[in-house]
């Protein structure tokens, strides 16, 4: 065993490491101040506790997406489909209005969904905390909804999109 380093890795190396572990992708949405829709591709959403139910996922402070997420109340994550990749580049994008294509829903508080996302879930927000240049937000899960409980998810790893599959035997 080797003595723990007093120094971080660097960002490249960091980069490489977590790049190279697959993460299934969600778009977060939320509606800003004035009811506009928000929302981003993110592939850090993890699950934190099931009794109660909350969930976490990271923003960069840097995201556009920040200052409306900063306030915000309540947010809906969609958990994509393999077949959404051009949807998870739609949200990954900068500079665009992310909803002018369509292809989504509002739920009952205002949340923004993907339409023909596996799966969501919307959450009350229980905290925000900034760790480096990034926030952790928590959410404590009140609803979901299972459009497509046959698709399969959306992975990404090592820098693209791939698919998941069960392993036979």
């Amino acid at each position: 065993m080797t003595e723990p380093a007093d120094e971080l890795l660097d960002t490249a190396t960091f980069r490489e490491v977590v790049g190279r572990h697959p993460a299934g992708v969600c778009v977060v949405a939320l509606t800003d101040a004035d009811g506009a829709p928000v929302g981003f591709t993110a592939s850090s959403v993890v699950s934190v506790s099931s009794t109660p139910p909350i969930l976490a996922f990271c923003v960069s402070g840097r995201s556009s997406s920040w200052p409306a997420l900063a306030v915000a109340g309540s947010v809906a994550i969609s958990f994509l489909a393999q077949d959404q990749d051009g949807v998870a580049e739609r949200f990954a994008a900068r500079g665009v209005d992310r909803f002018a294509d369509g292809g989504w829903s509002r739920l009952p508080g205002g949340e923004p969904v993907v339409d023909g996302a596996r799966e969501w879930v919307r959450g009350r927000v229980l905290e925000r905390v900034t760790l480096g240049s990034s926030h952790l937000v928590a959410l404590a899960v009140t609803d979901h909804g299972l459009p497509h409980p046959g698709a399969l998810p959306l992975a990404y790893r090592e820098g693209r999109y791939q698919e998941v599959r069960a392993l036979d035997g």
